[in-house]
Formats: C-alpha cells, structure tokens, sequence
C-alpha cells in the first residue's frame, strides 16, 4: 500500500524512474503477498523486512529532493504507522510499565489484535490454527494502514492537510488501543466462531 502511494505521486509529478522502482516494488510484494497468505509458507525475515524499509525511505527521500512541491509530510504520513508504534512502545515501557525501552514485550498492537479479537474465532493452540488465527490479524492492521495511505495520496501537496490526517491517525490508534485493553472493543470488531472455542479446545486435547 505504501509503494503504491509513493508510485502514485511519483505519476503525479512525472518522475517514471521513480515510477518503474515503486512499480517493481509493488510486483514483488504482491507476488510475496500471493504465495504466502494465509498459508505462512515462507517467511522474509529480517533481510527482506529491512530491505523493503530501506527502499521506501530512499524513494521517499529522492521523492522529495527532487521534487519541492511534494510535501515532507507525504512520506512521513505514509510510515506513520510502524513509526508511532515504536514510540508509543518507548513511552509504554519507560512511564507505564517502569521497564527499560529497549525491553521485549507482548503488548504491541498487533499483538493485542491476534490475543483479544481474532483468538474467539480459532481458540486452539494447534500450529496451523495460529498460523491461521495469524492471517486473520492482517486485515485489521491493513485497515490501519489506509488510514494514512488514502491522505497521503490525496493531499501529497498540502502539508497541513498531512498534518491534521497525522493527527487523526494518532488519535484512532490510541483510541483503538485503548478499547481492546480494556477489552472494551464493539462487537463487530471481535472474531467469534459460535461453538468454535469449545470444539477447538477439543481437538487440541484428542491431538
């Protein structure tokens, strides 16, 4: 979703080497993201988690050095997701759980996700069911992500307009953070398999 953003304005402002670059990227990941969801079948790791990363900072920077009427805002916006999740897990460990930044921990969003919203719909601990209940966390955090993606492309050139959408993108994560730990999320948000959980717990204790 990024890379198509950036190719986006890329076609924008007429700049196809850019273009070709995003075009590639969204090719490979799409053909990634075909093969293995929601199977699991192969895993990028850090290599290919570090190279996409690299790839979008470097357009996002020839982006805007090449072209002043695209706002800074753009790609900023474009990563504030992974971004603010970083920082909010600083400010979580350091002032709410009295821990060193740098600590692991299981309270990340998606993380809370996959434990209080989709874990109703499969219950079991069987391998191929948390790969499954795995898969079913993405389509939250897809939701998130267009939450900075559609503005970014529509307001490229209007930085107070990224502006206000990063600040409606910061207030809905918390927002939504704070409705699953208190576990007070809407009814719709929440994966449930009717019975599911009972017959799941009981094909995990006859496997």
């Amino acid at each position: 979703m990024i890379f198509v953003a950036l190719g986006y304005v890329c076609y924008r402002v007429d700049d196809f080497v850019l273009l070709t670059i995003c075009m590639a990227a969204i090719g490979a990941t799409l053909g990634f993201l075909v093969w293995n969801y929601p199977r699991g079948l192969i895993f990028s790791g850090d290599g290919g988690a570090y190279f996409l990363g690299f790839l979008i900072a470097e357009i996002s920077v020839l982006l805007i050095a090449r072209h002043p009427d695209v706002s800074a805002w753009m790609p900023l916006l474009l990563v504030a997701y992974p971004v603010f999740e970083m920082l909010f897990s600083i400010y979580r460990r350091k002032f709410l759980l009295n821990k060193a930044v740098d600590s692991p921990d299981a309270m990340h969003l998606h993380q809370m996700v996959y434990k209080r919203l989709v874990r109703w719909k499969i219950g079991s601990d069987d391998p191929q069911h948390l790969i499954q209940r795995n898969s079913l966390t993405s389509p939250y955090l897809w939701a998130l992500t267009l939450l900075t993606v559609i503005p970014a492309m529509l307001f490229w050139d209007q930085p107070m307009l990224l502006v206000l959408s990063g600040g409606l993108f910061l207030v809905c994560y918390v927002s939504v953070y704070r409705m699953i730990v208190k576990l007070r999320c809407p009814k719709w948000m929440v994966l449930r398999d009717r019975g599911g959980r009972e017959c799941a717990a009981q094909a995990s204790r006859i496997l």
